[in-house]
């Protein structure tokens, strides 16, 4: 992926646990060997929202990750930070996914 602030290379890993009903979203990049912390969640709706405890210079955060549907064959995701135990978030990443045809 490539945008204004550079390239990203990695690989998205989706694990769906039938029993507790949740998603759990991994990642990792091509230069790191390792994959982060998963975000965990659920979709109702037409929206997942996932959320993770991780660190961000030296300081526990929340992190939110949300997937809307914008169309049959599109989707954004966000994801966003907290460092005040989620009354606030500051979108760090957003995309727009187009399937193609």
């Amino acid at each position: 992926m490539a945008g204004s602030a550079g390239r990203i290379e990695g690989v998205g890993l989706r694990l769906y646990d039938p029993q507790s009903r949740q998603w759990s979203l991994n990642y990792a990049n091509v230069n790191g060997g390792t994959m982060t912390t998963p975000v965990i969640g659920e979709f109702k709706d037409g929206r997942g929202e996932f959320y993770s405890q991780e660190t961000f210079n030296d300081r526990a955060i929340f992190v939110r990750f949300v997937i809307t549907k914008i169309t049959d064959d599109s989707w954004r995701y966000e994801q966003s930070f907290s460092d005040d135990g989620g009354e606030n978030w500051e979108a760090n990443w957003i995309a727009v996914d187009t399937l193609m045809k």
